[in-house]
């Protein structure tokens, strides 16, 4: 039960830190609103968590 607590206090601490950002650094930022940049934002995360999955799926398949 433990190492869950921590595990969901550190998800919660990372989540308030993005969020931090977010809120006092995002609008200073010059990124226009283009449909560029909306579908990057949007299909990037996927993207990354696609190859993360499958760099694991090979070395799992190696061992």
């Amino acid at each position: 039960m433990e190492n869950q607590l921590g595990f969901v206090l550190k998800v919660f601490l990372l989540s308030a830190g993005i969020s931090f950002l977010i809120k006092y650094t995002g609008p200073s930022l010059p990124i226009p609103a283009t449909p560029t940049n909306a579908l990057i934002m949007v299909l990037l995360p996927t993207a990354i968590m696609a190859i993360a999955f499958l760099w694991r799926f090979q070395q799992q398949q190696s061992n």
